[in-house]
């Protein structure tokens, strides 16, 4: 991969992106980008993650089909304009979107199909337990192409993290569907979900079907921790996507544990066998303001953040990792 004309990285390494595919964004939300506003900093800057879960009730319920109609388009134009071939957004379908965001989705998807390759998660903001929560989400399980979960949300309401694991799996074995789950996200040595959805994952028999998010918080266990749950992930063929710009802000925390930063260790992960790709999570909204959803950038603070500079694994993650973690041929 050595280009003696190249003076640096980004152009040592894009060429053989495009060459490999080009770029895979295997993480979004883009029935919630572009949604910046100074009302929105302020929710940022003053409450918790699992608080911003519920503020985000009142941008969803006023937000018009063609709202997300043109989150969705500008959202997709901008992954065409650096060179991305294939996609994949979360999409809220829940008592407060109802299936306004998901209409919009797949009329946005037609019209750039010859263009990008996009695949639909159902985001469940409000869980798979609660009644009204459940019905949008079999609702919705049906017109999405990967199940998606938030097991967090059930854990918190209701204490049965283990019950949303089971829905979750247990819907995408019924439709034949990939999951993709949000695991571990707030960095703390108490969080087992990563380990949690790879048993569950040998239990419900979908071996190479499913995809952990972001998993910022096996890090903050021992060595032989993680390296007993590579292991595991390698077993069950669970996958997992890194999202770097979404969690390098993580507030600093008192607990002592191994020197880490707020990343997907995608430098264990890797030689460990498991599968990692790319994505740019939030973009520009009250969860992650400052992303601009620059696919370069994720790669560079990917490698950067985990000191992990094999340019053919990073080509790989970025590509042909990108499409086996969305089911695309």
């Amino acid at each position: 991969m050595t280009n003696e004309t190249a003076r640096t990285i980004r152009e040592m390494l894009e060429p053989a992106i495009m060459k490999a595919g080009g770029w895979v964004n295997t993480h979004a939300h883009a029935d919630r980008a572009f949604t910046l506003s100074p009302e929105i900093l302020d929710l940022r800057r003053n409450c918790t993650l699992q608080q911003k879960w519920d503020a985000l009730d009142r941008l969803k319920s006023e937000s018009t089909e063609e709202d997300f109609y043109r989150r969705f388009s500008m959202f997709f134009e901008l992954m065409i304009s650096q060179g991305c071939t294939a996609c994949a957004t979360f999409v809220d379908i829940d008592p407060q979107t109802e299936d306004r965001a998901i209409n919009a989705g797949l009329r946005a998807r037609e019209h750039y199909a010859d263009q990008l390759t996009v695949k639909f998660a159902n985001q469940t903001l409000k869980g798979v337990i609660d009644p009204e929560a459940r019905k949008w989400f079999d609702f919705g399980s049906k017109l999405v192409d990967i199940i998606g979960g938030l097991p967090k949300r059930d854990e918190r309401d209701h204490g049965r993290a283990a019950e949303a694991f089971d829905i979750l799996l247990g819907t995408a074995r019924e439709l034949d569907k990939m999951v993709h789950v949000h695991v571990d996200q707030f960095n703390l040595s108490s969080e087992y979900e990563t380990e949690m959805l790879a048993h569950k994952t040998l239990e419900h028999g979908l071996k190479d079907r499913v995809v952990a998010i972001h998993g910022i918080s096996i890090g903050a266990h021992s060595r032989m921790y993680r390296q007993r749950l590579y292991g595991l992930l390698k077993d069950a063929g669970v996958m997992m996507v890194c999202c770097p710009t979404a969690w390098i802000d993580t507030a600093r925390a008192e607990t002592i544990g191994p020197m880490h930063n707020s990343m997907t260790p995608v430098d264990e992960l890797v030689p460990a066998g498991v599968t990692v790709a790319l994505g740019t999570d939030n973009v520009c909204d009250a969860m992650v303001p400052w992303s601009a959803g620059d696919m370069w950038h994720e790669l560079q603070l990917l490698a950067t953040g985990c000191r992990f500079d094999d340019f053919e694994q990073l080509v790989n993650i970025a590509t042909i990792n990108g499409r086996k973690v969305l089911g695309i041929a």
